[in-house]
């Protein structure tokens, strides 16, 4: 790895985010396709998808670990390696069954899980040494991929190109592009820069931050926001078909406006955190989430549910990266902070495909949407847990007067 600045390294994980993004979005766009060729139901499609997660939550505690031992670019590039294997095992197994996927599935997710945590460890370091908050961008680098990915499915699934073609190329795009791009990260580990490469933390650190209970509040934030997202990524493609009696092309078509909103509220948003602040920013992110999920669920009409996306991705966006942003205020222990925060989140995405998928069953996905509701109350309790140390300290000066 060559030595490498702020200014380059920032570029560099933008490319790590936006592949990552459109990595997901071309699977999940081809998500309705997958179901009709296995012929299952939305329970166990949702069992299915159950495979990403935990694929992912296997790799999730070991990240902060890995990272600390191997760097962030290391780490980043090969689980791109990983994860791209993983599509072409899922892209060519859904042809003969279930099985193959949830292998394929379980090699996504793992790749996934780890290459999240360390490309948010590095992008929290880049923000530091650029000294302002760009964390939400990288993420809206992130949904530029989804937007992409989502975007480019469209025509595919209407020219009936085979899933199979789809993720085979996707894979040797990802594994051509982030590798290469990887070069360019920070030379440094931001958690041990004097620790000598390949030296392992020691024994009962990765464990620390889990005592404490700033760090597990971010990461039940961070759940409820996941879950909040990964419902739309997963579900809201299938719903609007089924629930709407519609084709497969506006389903791919609402799951794009989704991801567009998500996008645009990710680039702007910095620029309200730092006017504003964490905390009112999210409270106004987590209302619209919740009107707009609520016109997708009860929306009599295609125009109101194409609305609902727009709120519920804008409001959906910035819950996330603000978490980790918050999980990585002191960067000496961004890593395992970040990863035990991402631990908690990802529990949404086990939890989430399950759930969906068997309320899903019984009241139709549609409705089943309405479950991120309750978690949406919950996030707004939470939102203070993410105030910036700064603002706190500045917060409670005149009291200490």
């Amino acid at each position: 790895m060559s030595s490498t600045g702020p200014r380059p390294a920032k570029h560099a994980t933008s490319v790590a985010f936006i592949a990552a993004g459109f990595a997901f979005a071309s699977w999940a766009a081809r998500i309705p396709q997958v179901r009709d060729r296995l012929q299952v139901s939305p329970a166990v499609l949702g069992l299915i998808l159950l495979s990403l997660a935990l694929g992912a939550l296997v790799a999730l505690p070991l990240a902060g670990s890995i990272i600390h031992r191997f760097g962030a670019a290391w780490t980043v590039g090969r689980m791109s390696v990983l994860l791209g294997a993983g599509l072409v095992v899922a892209g060519v197994g859904y042809r003969f069954g279930p099985a193959p996927v949830v292998i394929g599935l379980v090699l996504v997710g793992f790749g996934n899980g780890a290459w999240d945590v360390a490309m948010n460890v590095h992008a929290a370091a880049v923000e530091q040494q650029l000294g302002r908050s760009i964390m939400p961008r990288f993420h809206a680098g992130f949904s530029v991929g989804t937007v992409a990915g989502a975007l480019i499915s469209v025509p595919l699934v209407a020219w009936h190109v085979s899933v199979t073609i789809h993720m085979i190329a996707t894979a040797v795009l990802v594994v051509g592009i982030v590798p290469y791009s990887v070069r360019h990260f920070l030379p440094e580990l931001p958690d041990a820069p004097h620790a000598p490469a390949g030296e392992a933390a020691p024994r009962g650190a990765a464990l620390t931050a889990w005592r404490e209970p700033r760090t597990l509040l971010i990461g039940v934030f961070v759940l409820c926001a996941a879950f909040t997202e990964g419902t739309g990524n997963d579900w809201l493609g299938v719903a609007v078909i089924d629930g709407y009696h519609t084709s497969a092309v506006v389903g791919t078509s609402v799951f794009a406006v989704f991801l567009a909103a998500m996008t645009t509220a990710r680039w702007f948003g910095p620029a309200a955190i730092d006017r504003f602040g964490r905390v009112p920013v999210l409270r106004i992110s987590v209302g619209l989430a919740l009107v707009g999920l609520v016109l997708v669920v009860i929306g009599a009409a295609l125009p109101v549910a194409y609305l609902g996306t727009l709120l519920w991705g804008a409001g959906a966006a910035l819950g996330f990266p603000v978490g980790m942003s918050a999980a990585s205020d002191d960067p000496a222990l961004a890593p395992r902070r970040v990863s035990v925060v991402s631990s908690i989140g990802y529990t949404a995405f086990l939890a989430g495909p399950p759930v969906i998928g068997f309320l899903g069953s019984h009241v139709g996905v549609l409705r089943a949407l309405s479950i991120a509701a309750a978690l949406l109350a919950l996030a707004t309790v939470i939102v203070p847990a993410t105030r910036e140390p700064d603002r706190a300290a500045r917060l409670t000066e005149p009291a200490r007067r």
